[in-house]
C-alpha cells in the first residue's frame, strides 16, 4: 500500500476511535430520562393526594435513566414515598411530599388582639389549603364564637384549638386567687399573675402575702391552683 493511503487510511480509524469515545461518554440524551415531573406524580399518587395541592419535592436538575415498564412507588410514612424503577439495572429514589389539602375551615373576618372575645360576626368559613400539621383546625364557627383569643390573630388565617380558649384570657398583673392543696387541706391565697394564660394553662403566680413565686394551673376565673 502506498505511504500516502496507508496514513489515510490510518485516520480515519482514529477518527471513528475519537467519535466513539465522545459517544460513549455523552450524557443521556432527553428521551431516555426519567422527567423529574413523572417521579414527583408517581409519589402523590401513592399517598392518594394526586388532586390535591400537596407538592412532591423531586429536584427538577435530577437526571435517571429512563424506565421500561411504569413506576413504582409506595409510601415509607405519612409524608415519604419511594419511587423505584424495577428495570435492571434499575434505581429507587425516596421522595419527600408536603401534604396539603384543600378543606372548609373557620376563620377570621377582623384582626383580634389576645384576650378578646370573638363573636358570630368576626367567624366565616373559607376554603384553605390544609396541612398535615394542621389536624387541630376548627371547621365549625360554633366552635369558635363566645371563646377567646389566647393571642394577637389576623384575619384570614385558619383558627386551631390553641388559637382559642373558653372563658377569659388571664393577664399579666391580674389579681387571682391562689389555691393550695394538700392532704384534704384547702388554702387561699391572694395573689397577682405574672404572666398571660389562657384556661388550663399555666402560669407565674406572686404571693402578694409572701412575695413568693410559684406556678400554677389556671383552673377558673382568676383561680389559680398551684402546680406541685
Amino acid at each position: 500500500m502506498h505511504i500516502g493511503s496507508a496514513i489515510t487510511v490510518l485516520r480515519h480509524c482514529l477518527l471513528a476511535l475519537v467519535l466513539a469515545g465522545a459517544w460513549a461518554g455523552a450524557p443521556v440524551a432527553a428521551q431516555e430520562i426519567t422527567p423529574p415531573a413523572d417521579i414527583a406524580a408517581a409519589a402523590l399518587s401513592a399517598l392518594g393526594l394526586q388532586d390535591t395541592a400537596s407538592e412532591a419535592r423531586v429536584d427538577p436538575a435530577l437526571r435517571l435513566a429512563a424506565c421500561s415498564t411504569a413506576l413504582a412507588a409506595a409510601s415509607t410514612g405519612p409524608r415519604t414515598v419511594q419511587v423505584a424503577c424495577n428495570d435492571t439495572p434499575g434505581w429507587r429514589l425516596y421522595v419527600p411530599v408536603r401534604v396539603s389539602r384543600q378543606a372548609a375551615v373557620a376563620v377570621l373576618t377582623r384582626p383580634l388582639a389576645a384576650g378578646e372575645a370573638i363573636t358570630a360576626g368576626d367567624v366565616a368559613v373559607r376554603q384553605r389549603g390544609i396541612g398535615s400539621a394542621d389536624a387541630g383546625m376548627l371547621v365549625d364557627p360554633a366552635q369558635v364564637v363566645g371563646r377567646t383569643a389566647t393571642r394577637a390573630l389576623a384575619p384570614g388565617a385558619p383558627l386551631a384549638d390553641a388559637d382559642v380558649a373558653q372563658g377569659r384570657l388571664l393577664q399579666r398583673g391580674d389579681p387571682v386567687v391562689l389555691v393550695s392543696r394538700s392532704g384534704g387541706i384547702e388554702v387561699r391565697m391572694p395573689g397577682r399573675a405574672l404572666g398571660r394564660a389562657a384556661p388550663g394553662g399555666t402560669v407565674a403566680v406572686e404571693n402578694t402575702g409572701s412575695r413568693r413565686i410559684v406556678r400554677g394551673r389556671l383552673v377558673g376565673d382568676g383561680v389559680v391552683e398551684v402546680v406541685r
